[in-house]
């Protein structure tokens, strides 16, 4: 039973953590260090218990009568509460929920080293369990109590062997000759070299336990740190899934059941007007539309690019839209013209690029049948040699981009999408409007930039859905 040693770092000899057994937290693999030290708690024991035993023997050999009884009760007691300690000190290192002796480790050394004081006062074959005492007293108490702790039984083993040896020893040779007054030499020499050995053992130890315990301490920083890591990166690729989900869901399955709502209620509005045929025509644009986004919603769950670029061009993908748009708003009767340009030598652009330019052409246009009151829409793709650009023209009633109004509902995050994709994409958003004047959204990408890189946010006048 280990507890307070004084250390700069506690952890297993004092207040803070581990035992003093070297044994490593749960669940981590030992390091050299914990082996180490794993191996001299060992030697430590098995030297008391033999230390121990050979005294027990030389006593059981001389007879048991009158004083030696207590003696040998003395040392089963020892033997006893030392091996009580120690394995009560044991299981807590190996599950710390189990009592912790720790605080009771003072105590625990007060009572072994009592019946140790006892024991060389009745014989001198016990003095020599000084030397695993004195690597005790270093681990358990504090440095500054421990050296005192040191000399002072260094002192008790002196006497004893002075008591035992010369004053205390009716032999012939003591009553042929007067017992010294002072002790011999050896009697000094051997226990203060004992003492002082394992003093400088001790304190080798100590280094060495900080040493392992350091290492402990930073490896369970390290495995801390790369949890949190991972939960990091897990939540951080959630979000980034989600956003994408949100993005594409509006930018297609949210716009297109927008138009089969306003679609639906206009094929209401002419069954009831009495005009079957213009309900028939918007009703195949409801199944057109509800076609469209059932194919959308197919190829997210295959995480595949949009049905409307499966033929790999981005024009023939805009043409499509601009009929859609036109065919749209003529079942509304609103009667939007929207027509597709094309500037410089078409080249072949990325997958991301051309999903980039789709989405912003589908949700410009939205726009524009939802909000802009337009007659008139024109998309123009430039072909630039380093850069692509596209520019989406409406004719409406326009809009002040600084003083858009949130929306309660949760609309109002077309143009927030927008530029999150163009971002992703290193490129630049412009938004150009203002009331009675028409709208330009204006859209200009680099060739060559990897998606998904760490961009700022393009700058964009605001969002209009």
């Amino acid at each position: 039973m280990e507890g307070d040693a004084g250390n700069t770092v506690h952890n297993g000899t004092g207040h803070r953590g581990a035992p003093l057994t070297g044994a490593p937290a749960p669940g981590t693999e030992p390091t050299g260090a914990a082996v180490i030290l794993r191996v001299l708690r060992v030697s430590l024991h098995v030297g008391f218990a033999v230390l121990l035993l050979v005294a027990l023997v030389r006593l059981l050999a001389g007879g048991i009568t009158g004083q030696e009884w207590i003696t040998l009760l003395l040392a089963v007691l020892l033997a006893a509460f030392y091996l009580v300690g120690t394995v009560l000190e044991k299981r807590h290192a190996a599950h710390r929920t189990r009592f912790d002796p720790r605080p009771y480790s003072a105590w625990w050394l007060g009572v072994v080293s009592l019946l140790w004081l006892l024991l060389i006062w009745t014989s001198a074959d016990f003095v020599w369990l000084a030397f695993p005492l004195f690597f005790l007293q270093l681990h358990v108490l504090p440095r500054r109590l421990a050296l005192p702790a040191i000399a002072l039984s260094t002192l008790f083993v002196i006497g004893a062997l002075w008591f035992h040896n010369g004053v205390g020893a009716p032999s012939a040779q003591a009553a042929a000759e007067p017992a010294s007054a002072a002790p011999q030499l050896p009697m000094v020499l051997g226990p203060a070299f004992g003492a002082a050995f394992a003093v400088v053992t001790g304190l080798a130890y100590r280094a060495l336990f900080l040493e392992a315990e350091n290492q402990r301490l930073a490896a369970e920083e390290l495995r801390r740190t790369r949890a949190e890591l991972a939960r990091t990166q897990h939540n951080a690729g959630t979000l980034a899934e989600r956003t994408r989900l949100a993005r594409e869901i509006h930018d297609t399955l949210a716009q297109g059941l927008s138009s089969i709502v306003l679609m639906g209620r206009a094929a209401e509005k002419a069954l009831d007007d009495g005009e079957p045929a213009v309900a028939r025509e918007r009703l195949r644009v409801v199944r057109d539309t509800a076609a469209a986004n059932l194919a959308e919603a197919r190829n997210f769950v295959r995480a595949l690019q949009s049905p409307d670029l499966e033929d790999g061009s981005l024009v023939a993908g805009l043409l499509r839209l601009c009929e859609k748009t036109e065919a749209e708003t003529a079942a509304r009767g609103t009667g939007l013209r929207c027509r597709l340009d094309v500037e410089g030598v078409p080249a072949e652009l990325p997958a991301a690029h051309q999903t980039v330019l789709l989405r912003a052409a589908q949700a410009s246009l939205a726009n524009v049948r939802a909000h802009a009151q337009a007659g008139t829409a024109v998309v123009t793709l430039s072909f630039l040699g380093p850069d692509v650009a596209m520019d989406i023209y409406d004719d409406g009633t326009g809009f002040d981009p600084s003083a858009l109004p949130a929306r309660p509902d949760g609309s109002g995050y077309g143009l927030t999408s927008l530029r999150d994709r163009v971002a992703a994409l290193h490129g630049q958003l412009d938004i150009e409007s203002a009331p009675g004047e028409g709208t330009v959204v204006a859209i200009r990408l680099p060739l060559g930039q990897a998606p998904g890189s760490n961009a700022a946010p393009a700058p964009a006048s605001g969002d209009r859905k």
